[in-house]
């Protein structure tokens, strides 16, 4: 049997879609689920007539793959990744490389790499964004490790990853647990990003009164510009003109507002605390997915606590570019502390960031993609000393411009009873 030149442990969503991405890109790939019937129904159906291999023991699965092994895991991050990796330790041989692709604490990455490199293994520790879309199509990865072991993946990785207009979205972040703190960090600007929409949503709404079309209209055109062209605003748009198949009603209207969370804003904010960095909008996004899971006791509060409703005073087309400069700035917020964050965490773990670089290949594939990050990448490669991405040029410009503005629409906001504890 030919060996396979490549080899993907796990076959839910994510890892699935990554497995056929790899091989639609040219390369043959064994899969292992330990779940048998996750394996067939998978090559049953979506590996139809693909250069994909099933296993179904991770011995078979190890035999399947040509040295040096290069194995990608996708499973749920703590104990299940240290138990794959404990499985086929004794199996695997000095130079193959493990490649964790979850969610994973960058510490938890350090640990396995210091561990499995001192057998001579070799160990990657890769952010992975993009969502079920992005893994099949393109992701933005962020890969951690040696820089050796980098070298001998990047002939894949650059394959599979996003495209730009500058290259793939894929570069070597860092020794040890760089990559999975990036990717960590990532995610708390994407709690953040998601936040701020939330709120000019709520604003627009029940300030100004929008109706599910007005708002789709609204995002629609913001999408189109400079400013807040990306990934977020753009699905925002999208859900908004969403009709429930079953009450004939904006989908928007019958999703519950309780939100839940995977650990890495979380994560976000720990870090911070410890490197004396503050990060009020992730902060703030994060406590408010906490709050926003008490469900029961936030109707209990809304009976016996209720605030004054706002009233919008004067042209509703300006309030509504007030709202859309105002999330521009706040958005801008959200990735300076991210980006002052990643460049403390850089001194303090000796990642040895290239802050614009990250800013480039997180323009395409990922979660938090957007046209502005083009300008981030720039400021940092002007000034890779940069203390702060509010002081560059353009942002700087940015925020005094627009900040009578969004101060406007933040006391608006403190006015609005949907910002109040009755909810």
């Amino acid at each position: 049997m030919a060996l396979q030149d490549f080899g993907l442990i796990g076959l839910a969503v994510m890892g699935a879609n990554l497995a056929l991405n790899i091989e639609s890109r040219g390369f043959s790939v064994s899969v292992y689920n330990r779940t048998k019937e996750v394996t067939d129904e998978f090559m049953e159906k979506r590996a139809q007539g693909r250069n994909l291999h099933a296993t179904y023991s991770p011995e078979q699965f190890v035999a399947s793959l040509s040295r040096p092994r290069r194995i990608l895991v996708m499973v749920k991050a703590g104990a299940p990744v240290d138990a794959v990796i404990s499985q086929l330790k004794p199996m695997l041989e000095p130079g193959d490389i493990l490649i964790d692709g979850g969610n994973s604490l960058y510490a938890d990455t350090v640990r396995r790499t210091q561990e499995l490199e001192a057998t001579g293994l070799r160990f990657i520790g890769m952010g992975v964004s993009g969502g079920e879309e992005g893994a099949l199509k393109g992701p933005s990865l962020m890969p951690g490790g040696t820089a050796e072991a980098y070298t001998a993946l990047e002939p894949i990785l650059t394959k599979i990853a996003a495209q730009v207009d500058d290259g793939p979205c894929v570069t070597y972040i860092g020794p040890g647990g760089a990559g999975h703190y990036v990717k960590m960090v990532h995610n708390g600007i994407e709690y953040g990003d998601m936040q701020l929409i939330a709120e000019a949503y709520d604003l627009l709404k029940n300030v100004v009164g929008l109706n599910h079309h007005q708002l789709q209209e609204v995002f629609t055109a913001w999408n189109k510009t400079d400013e807040l062209d990306s990934f977020l605003i753009k699905i925002t748009a999208q859900i908004f003109g969403y009709v429930d198949p079953d009450t004939h009603q904006a989908l928007v209207e019958s999703i519950l507002d309780e939100a839940g969370q995977k650990g890495t804003g979380r994560w976000t904010v720990m870090s911070a605390l410890e490197l004396g960095i503050p990060i009020p909008t992730m902060t703030a996004a994060v406590n408010a997915r906490i709050a926003s899971s008490y469900k029961a006791e936030r109707i209990a509060a809304s009976k016996q606590l209720q605030g004054p409703t706002a009233q919008l005073e004067g042209d509703a087309n300006a309030f509504i570019d007030r709202v859309r400069d105002a999330l521009y700035c706040s958005k801008i917020c959200s990735y300076a502390q991210g980006m002052a964050l990643l460049s403390a965490a850089s001194k303090e773990y000796s990642f040895n960031l290239n802050l614009s670089e990250i800013s480039r290949i997180w323009k395409g594939g990922c979660i938090i993609q957007a046209r502005f990050l083009g300008k981030i990448k720039k400021a940092f490669a002007d000034d890779p000393e940069l203390s702060n991405l509010l002081l560059a040029p353009e942002f700087k410009q940015t925020i005094l411009d627009r900040q009578a503005a969004w101060r406007e629409v933040v006391a608006t906001g403190s006015e609005d009873w949907h910002s109040g504890p009755s909810l």
